[in-house]
């Protein structure tokens, strides 16, 4: 059914619309749409490959909202793990092994996980 589909959008609740868009905009350099509904304002970002972040206002936790994976197709994953911690982002899986490559996982202002994934066949930079 859905194996022609293409993942269109992955939405998030969170507890603060400013600070998630600071977060998302600052921290890991995505453009951010503020949007106006009814129930409130809410936030839209599109990524690289046009799958749309939407976050919304609501109670948010831990496990009610998926987690997304950034691929990083030119690598610096450690680099990239480095410049998050000196923004003060939560680091919550420094860079490890993962099937096939390497992966981290950083935390939002909400507390849910953000992973980011380099292929090992793209080499790992080493500082």
């Amino acid at each position: 059914m859905f194996g022609q589909s293409k993942l269109g959008a992955i939405c998030y609740y969170v507890s603060d619309i400013d600070k998630t868009e600071a977060f998302y905009r600052d921290a890991l350099g995505l453009a951010m749409q503020r949007m106006e509904g009814e129930d409130g304002d809410w936030l839209i970002a599109q990524t690289a490959n046009e799958v749309e972040l939407l976050f919304f206002k609501q109670e948010s936790r831990p496990g009610n909202t998926p987690i997304i994976v950034f691929d990083l197709p030119d690598g610096g994953i450690d680099d990239v793990v480095a410049a998050l911690s000196e923004k003060g982002v939560t680091i919550v899986t420094p860079v490890s092994h993962a099937p096939g490559g390497w992966s981290a996982e950083i935390a939002d202002p909400d507390h849910h996980q953000i992973s980011m994934y380099q292929s090992e066949a793209v080499p790992r930079k080493l500082n």
